[in-house]
Order: C-alpha cells, then structure tokens, then sequence
C-alpha cells in the first residue's frame, strides 16, 4: 500500500468532513484519485470509517508537498460551496507542509485562473 497515497486521501477525506457534509462530488474525486493511484475503493471507504491521525508531513518531496495542498483546494471547489471550517483546515494542512498559510489565499484566488504548472511554480518559490 501506498503510504503517500494513503495519506492524501486520509486528509481529502477529513477535509471533506469539516463542514459536515461529505457530498456527493467530494466523494467522486477522492474516489478518482484513489483508482489513478491503484488505490482501492474498498481501503477508501475504510479510510472514511476510520480517519487517521495526521502526522508529520515534512518528509514528502516538494512535488508531493504541491500535489497535497492542490488537491485540498481542489476538493474545496469540486462541490462549489466553501466552508470557513475547509479553509480552516486546509491552511492547517499547509502550515504542516512547511508552507506559509498565505498560500491557501493565493490558490483559492487562482485556481483555475492560471495553469497547472504556473501554480506549482509559483507556490514552490514564493510559499515554502
């Protein structure tokens, strides 16, 4: 199993919890990522049932560090509501990867504006 995988997910998951509704959508793309990752659905939704811990996330590379935080905020626009409670928890999950909180403000306002790698490259020089 995965251990990177199997964290990212864990913390979709929990993020998609913080509002108290886990919808439809949220579902849909923790489940897509999990199958590009040759994850298992059946390991998904006991990850849902039983939520881990978040640990210590300073020992991803930066590529990994990037994939986490972009797929949080990801998440938080899939189901077109954002909930105080989701940002809340994402600049926590940012602040655990070694980014300034700054930069969840920085992706919320250009995600889908500028292009993949314009976002990585920018995060990976202004934000860590």
């Amino acid at each position: 199993m995965d251990i990177v995988t199997k964290k990212q997910l864990n913390i979709l998951i929990q993020l998609a919890e913080a509002d108290k509704h886990f919808a439809q959508a949220e579902r849909d793309m923790i489940l897509k990522i999990a199958r590009e990752r040759n994850f298992s659905e059946e390991s998904v939704q006991h990850l849902i049932r039983n939520p881990e811990p978040i640990d210590s996330l300073g020992a991803l590379s930066n590529d990994q560090k990037f994939e986490y935080i972009i797929a949080c905020i990801g998440l938080i626009f899939v189901d077109h509501k954002i909930f105080e409670s989701e940002l809340i928890f994402v600049k926590s999950i940012a602040i655990k990867l070694g980014f300034k909180k700054s930069v969840v403000d920085y992706l919320l306002e250009n995600y889908g504006k500028k292009t993949y790698e314009e976002l990585k490259s920018k995060v990976l020089t202004s934000y860590l």
